[in-house]
C-alpha cells in the first residue's frame, strides 16, 4: 500500500488547468473531505466521481495492474491518478522560473545565432551582454547557443563578432506550470492536462 499511496496524482482547479502534483495519500484525503473529486479519463471519455462513486466504480472496475489499487479493510479503491479541486479556480501565481530546461523550451533548443536546433547536451546558455560588462542573468540577456556560436562571439557583444541574433530574446508569456519534474509516463498520462511542467535549479542572478 505505501509504494501505491506515494504515486503521483496530477491535480487541476476548477478551470480544469494543471495546478499541482501530489502524493496518492494527500489526494485521498482531499477526497475524503468533498474539496476534489475524481476524473477518469479513458479514450475520449471523461467522468467526474464523487468519492463515494469513485468507491463505487472501483468495486464494479476494478484495473488489471495490482499498483493501481489500494486496499482498505473493508474494500478496494482505485488509485485517481487526476483530481478536481470544487474550490480552487486560480491559477499558481508564481512566475516561470529562469531555469536552463525553460530557456532551452523558449528557444526551442535552437541556436539564437546559427539558427540550427540541437539536443540540449551541445547546447550553451549564453549571455548577450556579457556579465563582466553589465550583462545580468535575465530572460532578456540569455538565449541559447551551439558550441561552436559561443565560442565564436567569446566575451563580446554580437555586433563586435559580427554575428546577428535569431530573435530578441524576451520573458515567456507562457502561464503558470506545474512545478515538479514528471517522468515520461506521467507526461503521457496526463498530456491532456498539462502545457509545460519543467522544474530545475534556477538560474543565479
Amino acid at each position: 500500500m505505501e509504494a501505491v499511496l506515494d504515486q503521483s496524482v496530477l491535480v487541476l482547479n476548477r478551470l480544469w488547468q494543471a495546478v499541482n502534483v501530489i502524493g496518492a495519500r494527500r489526494a485521498f484525503a482531499l477526497l475524503a473531505r468533498g474539496h476534489a473529486a475524481v476524473v477518469h479519463h479513458q479514450d475520449d471519455d471523461f467522468r467526474v466521481f464523487s468519492f463515494l462513486d469513485w468507491m463505487d466504480f472501483s468495486r464494479s472496475n476494478p484495473p488489471l495492474d495490482e499498483l493501481e489499487l489500494v486496499h482498505t479493510p473493508r474494500t478496494v479503491i482505485r488509485l485517481p491518478r487526476v483530481i478536481l479541486l470544487t474550490w480552487f479556480d486560480k491559477l499558481p501565481s508564481k512566475e516561470l522560473k529562469l531555469t536552463r530546461n525553460n530557456v532551452f523550451e523558449r528557444d526551442r533548443s535552437t541556436c539564437q545565432y546559427c539558427g540550427h536546433v540541437f539536443v540540449r547536451e551541445e547546447l550553451n546558455l549564453d549571455h548577450v551582454i556579457p556579465r563582466d560588462r553589465g550583462g545580468k542573468t535575465t530572460w532578456e540577456n540569455i538565449v541559447c547557443s551551439c558550441v561552436r556560436c559561443n565560442s565564436r562571439k567569446a566575451n563580446r557583444l554580437p555586433h563586435e563578432a559580427h554575428m546577428r541574433l535569431v530573435r530578441k530574446p524576451v520573458r515567456p508569456k507562457w502561464r503558470p506550470v506545474v512545478s515538479l519534474l514528471i517522468n515520461s509516463r506521467e507526461r503521457e498520462r496526463w498530456k491532456d492536462f498539462l502545457d509545460l511542467a519543467y522544474w530545475n535549479v534556477e538560474l543565479e542572478e
